[in-house]
């Protein structure tokens, strides 16, 4: 190390060309202008208000929510990462027939494979899988199977779902519907770590 060279210094060499220097736990300097800067990313911050509850009832929604969306939030997104690799996979299959085929066999097969986790959920757990896969997707349940499946077997499960007090036709609207505003802040936070 020369003299007055710190070990920061040593390990930061530029990487040619970009002007810039290898992460050092989370710091990096970058050359603005000729000038060397150190820089620190930091992470995404979202901020809410103070929650006040007007009554004890409320208290208690918002900590079934916390413990639903905590449960069901992974399943949510997972099912959001299968709908697109799905979607992408249908699409390499040249005739309707073919993409027919490999959707009813994968509906067996998804079902088969979550049935035991889904038998365990509540009916409150339900309905918030399905209000978070409408948050995930920006459609509801219903229209995704109808997409995918066809309106017989998305009103088939639209049927089931009902039998068991589940709505795949639930809208979410956290901007005018305050239970899902009160999703929306919950899910917010438990993504970022924060619940």
């Amino acid at each position: 190390m020369a003299a007055g060279q710190t070990a920061l210094d040593t390990e930061s060499e530029p990487q040619a060309g970009s002007g810039r220097v290898k992460p050092i736990q989370g710091y990096y300097y970058t050359d603005i202008d000729g000038e060397e800067t150190l820089m620190l990313v930091l992470s995404e911050v979202t901020v809410f208000p103070e929650l006040k509850f007007k009554n004890k009832k409320e208290e208690e929604f918002y900590w079934k929510t916390v413990r639903d969306v905590k449960k069901t939030l992974p399943y949510a997104k997972l099912i959001c990462e299968t709908l697109i690799e799905t979607y992408e996979y249908i699409e390499t299959f040249p005739t309707q027939a073919e993409r027919e085929k490999h959707l009813k066999e994968m509906e067996s097969a998804v079902f088969e494979q979550y049935k035991p986790v889904l038998k365990k959920f509540t009916k409150s757990q339900a309905q918030m899988l399905i209000k978070l896969i409408n948050r995930e997707t920006n459609q509801s349940s219903y229209n995704i199977l109808k997409a995918f499946l066809g309106s017989f077997r998305a009103g088939f499960w639209q049927t089931f779902g009902r039998f068991f007090g589940v709505n795949l036709k639930t809208g979410y609207n956290p901007d005018k519907d305050r239970k899902d505003a009160i999703i929306e802040r919950v899910a917010t936070k438990v993504e970022l770590g924060q619940l």
